[in-house]
């Protein structure tokens, strides 16, 4: 093996400390990733993989432009890998030896502060989870683009810690590097999130004020990880960082991440995306704080009634102000994103042009407050209580900035005349000896006679006079001095041309650095007014999100909702507020929802397609609509406020944990079933389908029983088993609603309206002709359903609906405990030795594999 270089052996000692991270080492012009990071990053990037060095010793290398490196970072942070960024930290004139380089920051994906990678209305957390020794958690999360920062203490079960995590939409998760194994395996099933490792939890006494609002030890710990994370990794001022807040969970109606996937809460169900979401309608906001702010809002609902009608009244205010809330929304489209500007700022990335668009967003504030004043004169004092001082930002970036600055901060252009005394000088130093050059390029052609002579610049050779070698002969013998000879001219100069060259040259590079200077003098001046700016950040973006439901509010006709301390639900014309946008005006069926004493449950039949599940989904999202304080899609509404709100609609096999459809649907149940309180909403859709008859109708009974007698929360049931809706004859407070058809010379009709009662039939058949199966399939299932109605068939399957005997007990609660009367006579003793493994076996909590292997013992058994 060849001998390592020097330049080599530093990369190497770097890359040591940095093994879960593409390092990006710099090299002149460009960034350089050698070995197994030049391999993988070349086929992440699609890059060409080149080589150092020759033969066996050759070592794979590919590297990308320092000038355009953010797109490829960008793209690799995307996929959710990490990057050390390796910069020279020595001018190479005076280096001795190998440039001094270190990684000056690291890049993953919750620490980002630009490119794809952000969204404009999305946070993006980074998130720090503690176990302690009791076995409790404590969870930290910040967005680094904003400096918001929170933490939580859970105390339950890993369970609501994953979904604590997904809900957030986490980027990147931080933890101990003794956590168990076990565990982050459960994390990583439910959360396609980045790993990072800190074990340093000691809180650093500079930022020990950013924790001022914490009240324990747990919580303290918590952040100070995320916290030391941070610096490690970013290495640079981390002032924008706001005030810790304490979120509790239980403030908020808890939403596991199957709920709010299967009510499309923020994204559709399948494709994923912001449209066809309760977000697209609930979201009207006009800048990107206000964005995230509802989206914030719309995972985590409120459950203090004060806080929540506090909202409402400001959404009255709104609603009531139509020519003043329009004049305001346009105000607001004029502010930029102030939070992630004062994110920028702090971390001395930002830009002249960045800090114009602060300047002016934060012009707009006197007339905003002036609108908002109209509307909702309370709320001034504590939305506008920073106007002061940040009057003074306004100042300064008036004087030291022109109104339409480059991006580049390198380049000058960006400070204002008559800011800087010296800076004038240089700039008139620069100005007028280009007016000297051009003065003298017409002074040569004049007494040259040649008019196509001219005077250039380039980097290399300086100022020159350029002639063509046509021209040549004209000039007088010995009046330049020849510095470059090109194919059709010959370029020259002359000790005068020289003498003003090194005046303007001086002049541009003491101009360009002072004024770089001059701008961070700005940029950290602006520092001083972070606080400031991210109050005023947050109060934009509440006053957009609360404008935005106001304007919803009034588009789509919503009302007002009142809350029941009674538990009474009592919808007049209640609607989908998705639904009712996609369909054709006017053809949306409004439904009611009445649920009072007596009628607790409610066990919905009806045709497929019907409308059952729209229909489920409807009383959930109005929930929903109501807790965050916006008006929602009825006539009347009247709600009690719910805690918790539980979904079990629809299914899909969970092939990555061999899950099936039966299996996802069951856990899912469980977790209602074992959190929920008597003021949570269930809703249940088709429980039971995906096994037999038998053990669906039995399990469907035995889960509505339980609901009824021991958790007693509001319900609603969606099922095809008819002989279920018997049970309103035993279960007091179990009442039949069905969605209604017609048939009309063959044809059915829906009517999509659930009125009381249950419902006759299905039409499954029906609904197997719209689909186009073959004639000859439905008109034989006509003729099996005719035959099965008529008791015809020996298969036909009858179904008790009273409560399990004794000796059937059906539990999916806590430990089963399952026997079955044996009936002797009838099976021989191997197969009665092979029913006896089978009811033993805990089939739900069997992987497809096991369930195979399994099935095959019982067959070789009975063989």
């Amino acid at each position: 093996m060849a001998q390592i270089t020097p330049m080599m052996k530093q990369y190497l000692e770097i890359k040591a400390q940095h093994q879960d991270a593409f390092l990006f080492f710099r090299l002149g012009d460009f960034y350089e990733l050698f070995y197994e990071d030049a391999k993988l990053a070349a086929q992440e990037l699609e890059i060409t993989l080149t080589g150092r060095g020759q033969g066996d010793d050759r070592i794979p290398m590919c590297g990308v432009p320092y000038h355009s490196a953010d797109q490829y970072m960008s793209r690799l942070i995307e996929k959710g890998y990490k990057i050390a960024l390796c910069e020279q930290v020595e001018d190479p004139k005076v280096a001795k030896g190998v440039v001094k380089r270190e990684v000056v920051k690291m890049l993953t994906p919750g620490t980002m502060m630009s490119g794809n990678v952000i969204k404009e209305k999305e946070n993006n957390y980074l998130v720090a989870l503690t176990l302690f020794d009791d076995q409790t958690f404590g969870l930290a999360r910040t967005d680094l683009t904003t400096g918001e920062s929170a933490v939580t203490f859970i105390g339950d079960t890993l369970e609501d810690v994953i979904h604590d995590i997904a809900s957030s939409g986490t980027k990147e998760l931080v933890v101990a590097s003794t956590i168990d194994e076990k565990i982050m395996k459960r994390i990583l099933e439910r959360c396609p999130v980045t790993i990072s490792y800190e074990d340093n939890i000691e809180m650093d006494h500079e930022y020990m004020h950013l924790c001022e609002k914490l009240e324990s030890d747990k919580l303290i710990t918590s952040f100070a990880r995320l916290l030391q994370y941070l610096i490690r990794t970013q290495k640079r001022s981390l002032q924008h960082l706001q005030k810790v807040t304490h979120y509790h969970v239980d403030s908020f109606m808890k939403m596991d991440t199957h709920t709010k996937r299967n009510l499309e809460l923020t994204e559709s169900l399948r494709e994923k995306k912001k449209a066809g979401s309760l977000l697209s309608i609930v979201d009207q906001t006009v800048t990107a704080m206000g964005g995230r702010l509802v989206k914030n809002w719309l995972e985590r609902p409120l459950i203090d009634e004060n806080a929540i009608e506090e909202r409402l009244e400001l959404v009255t205010s709104f609603l009531e102000a139509y020519f003043e809330r329009e004049e305001l929304r346009d105000e607001l489209r004029q502010v930029y994103d102030l939070e992630r500007l004062a994110g920028r700022i702090a971390y001395g990335s930002v830009n002249a042009r960045e800090l114009v668009q602060l300047k002016r967003s934060l012009e707009k504030i006197p007339f905003i407050k002036e609108l908002v004043a109209k509307m909702a004169p309370t709320s001034i004092e504590r939305w506008f209580s920073e106007e002061e001082q940040v009057g003074e930002l306004i100042q300064l970036l008036n004087r030291s900035l022109v109104d339409d600055p480059p991006i580049s901060v390198t380049d000058g252009g960006m400070i204002r005349p008559g800011y800087h005394e010296e800076l004038d000088t240089y700039r008139d130093a620069s100005k007028n000896g280009k007016q000297w050059i051009a003065e003298l390029e017409q002074k040569e052609r004049q007494e040259t006679g040649i008019r196509t002579l001219k005077i250039g610049f380039n980097k290399v050779f300086g100022y020159y006079i350029e002639v063509t070698r046509a021209n040549i002969h004209l000039l007088p013998e010995g009046r330049y001095e020849r510095k470059q000879t090109l194919t059709n001219a010959e370029r020259y100069v002359t000790p005068e041309l020289k003498e003003k060259e090194a005046l303007i040259l001086e002049a541009e590079e003491k101009m360009e650095q002072l004024e770089y200077d001059l701008f961070v003098q700005v940029r950290e001046e602006a520092k001083h007014y972070l606080q400031s700016i991210q109050t005023f950040a947050h109060s934009i973006s509440e006053i957009d999100v609360l404008a935005g439901f106001a304007t919803v509010s009034e588009q789509r006709h919503y009302v007002k909702p009142t809350f029941s301390k009674q538990r009474e639900i009592a919808i007049v014309d209640g609607r989908h507020p998705v639904v009712e946008t996609v369909i054709e005006k006017g053809q949306y069926v409004a439904n009611d929802v009445q649920m009072t004493k007596g009628r607790e449950m409610l066990l919905i039949t009806g045709p497929n397609m019907a409308g059952k599940s729209t229909y489920m989904r409807q009383l959930a999202l109005l929930a929903v609509m109501a807790q965050i304080g916006c008006y929602v899609p009825a006539t009347s509404c009247k709600m009690p406020i719910f805690d918790q709100v539980f979904t079990r609609i629809g299914a899909a096999d969970d092939l990555a944990s061999g899950q099936s459809t039966f299996m996802v649907e069951m856990l899912e149940t469980r977790y209602a079933l074992t959190k929920a309180t008597e003021n949570s909403l269930i809703l249940l859709d088709e429980i039971g389908r995906g096994t037999s008859t038998y053990d669906g109708m039995a399990l469907a009974q035995a889960i509505i029983e339980y609901i009824h007698d021991t958790i007693r929360a509001k319900t609603l049931f969606s099922t095809h088993y008819h002989e279920l809706t018997q049970l309103d004859q035993e279960l007091a407070d179990l009442q039949n609603v069905h969605v209604s058809a017609v048939e009309e010379n063959g044809t059915v009709v829906f009517l999509h309206k659930v009125v009381d009662g249950q419902a006759d039939r299905s039409y499954g058949i029906y609904v197997a002709e719209l689909a186009e199966l073959p004639s000859q399939v439905t008109e034989r299932a006509e003729a099996l359903l005719k035959q099965f109605e008529e008791g015809t068939v020996a298969t036909k399957a009858t179904f008790s609906s009273s409560k399990p005997e004794p000796d059937l007990q059906l539990s999916l609660f806590g430990e089963v405990e399952e026997t079955v009367k044996e009936e002797s006579s009838v099976f021989s003793g191997q197969e009665e030795k092979v029913l006896k493994k089978l009811v033993k076996k805990d089939v739900l909590h069997m992987t497809p594999i096991e369930a195979i292997q399994f099935v095959n013992e019982l067959q070789r058994l009975l063989k």
